[in-house]
């Protein structure tokens, strides 16, 4: 992922967790404060607890489990008054603006898809769209905290929101661009080096630089679609980069960017992150980010080979790693239609279960040992989106991050 602008902490436990994942040590839990009640995950979530207990209530609700009411309380009670939600407020009981806790767009989107895919909470999804429109920039993107310069990765986790909340997220809301033409702008054109992938922003000279980790956000974002997303119908085969004198279409988009992804990925069948002067390393998080984009695209062949080798690797990251990537992996599993509970002979809805409050007595729906997605209470099927990483170059997948960011990291 290009520039995610996560507190240094977080920057390096990832990057610990990616390079070396049967050594990297957990970030220790915050020794301020002890661990909220109903909070997924031990660690400090002062920079990412809406993040990742969004994505593990999402991710519980796509396979079927009901998560603990307490876990739900707690996410709602994060909620500012004026429908946004910031990455954690530590005391709920006080206003956002008298603890200064400031929302975002990425907190907030991923709270939306987790409460829609929950059901009964229409109240707080309203009023936290409500919020992500009026934080749209003119040139139809969205930026992690509002008033900021737009960039791919929020653009594409907003869209993924409001798509789960049956809006059009396509569509211009301020009078200025579309997300749509935003994405496509920022797409690298195929005779370019990175041509097909999508730029996590502009540099300040106008240069556009690929991003796997954005790519595959934006390969969502083009197509509508939110975190938990199904696979998409299979597309012709021997397609072409789209290249020409016009604006690419949504489509185009998504597709050039899933051809970048599957291009980097058919070698090793893994993604790489590195430092500078370190050795480059697998980056789980991206990788996975990036089977989910391939697979919504409807390229399930392309993204058999990073499956595989997820599920022969990712299991120990994941351990180390926490709720979020447990979440992510179920997801990945979920797109592919494979099952999250025999995922290389680890169990990841158990796993992700283990790591908070005990949920709900659920049965999963299945059908010829393959599990099915539960359904919203409203009867529609669950949307999803993807990935998040830290620098440029560095990524532990666009879901994985607290999700903030800034430019020129």
């Amino acid at each position: 992922m290009n520039v995610r602008r996560s507190a240094a902490a977080i920057a390096a436990v990832g990057v610990m967790a990616a390079a070396a994942p049967a050594t990297a040590a957990s970030p220790s839990p915050s020794p301020s404060s002890a661990r909220p009640k109903g909070l997924y995950g031990s660690t400090d979530p002062k920079y990412d607890g809406v993040w990742r207990q969004s994505l593990a209530l999402l991710a519980q609700r796509t396979v079927g489990v009901r998560p603990a009411a307490e876990a739900v309380d707690w996410l709602v009670g994060q909620q500012c008054a004026d429908g946004g939600f910031a990455t954690y407020r530590p005391d709920p009981a006080k206003s956002c603006e008298a603890t200064k806790a400031q929302a975002d767009t990425n907190s907030t989107a991923a709270a939306v898809q987790a409460l829609h895919a929950l059901g009964g909470h229409g109240g707080e999804v309203q009023r936290a769209v409500v919020w992500l429109k009026k934080t749209q920039n003119k040139d139809g993107g969205w930026p992690y905290a509002p008033g900021s310069p737009s960039d791919t990765n929020s653009t594409s986790v907003v869209v993924g929101a409001l798509a789960a909340a049956g809006e059009d997220p396509l569509q211009p809301r301020t009078g200025g661009s579309t997300p749509a033409e935003l994405l496509a702008k920022w797409s690298i054109p195929c005779d370019e080096d990175g041509g097909g992938a999508l730029a996590y922003q502009p540099d300040k000279k106008g240069r556009l630089s690929a991003n796997a980790d954005a790519t595959a956000a934006g390969v969502l974002g083009a197509l509508g679609k939110g975190f938990a997303t199904e696979a998409g119908k299979a597309p012709e085969e021997g397609y072409v980069c789209a290249n020409s004198d016009k604006p690419l279409t949504p489509p185009e988009t998504a597709r050039n960017g899933a051809a970048y992804l599957s291009d980097q990925t058919h070698d090793t069948g893994h993604l790489t992150s590195s430092l500078p002067g370190a050795k480059p390393q697998p980056d789980y998080g991206n990788t996975a980010d990036a089977v989910v984009a391939l697979a919504a695209q409807g390229w399930t062949r392309q993204a058999r080979k990073p499956y595989a080798w997820l599920e022969k690797n990712a299991a120990q990251w994941a351990k180390q790693s926490g709720p979020a990537a447990y979440a992510e992996l179920i997801l990945a599993a979920h797109a592919m239609g494979a099952d999250p509970r025999d995922f290389g002979g680890t169990d990841l809805v158990r796993a992700l279960d283990a790591t908070g409050p005990a949920p709900q007595t659920a049965k999963a729906r299945t059908t010829g040992g393959e599990t099915k997605p539960a359904k919203h209470d409203s009867g529609t099927s669950l949307w999803w989106i993807v990935g998040t990483g830290l620098v440029a170059g560095i990524g532990i997948g666009f879901l994985l991050s607290g999700r903030k960011r800034k430019q020129g990291l």
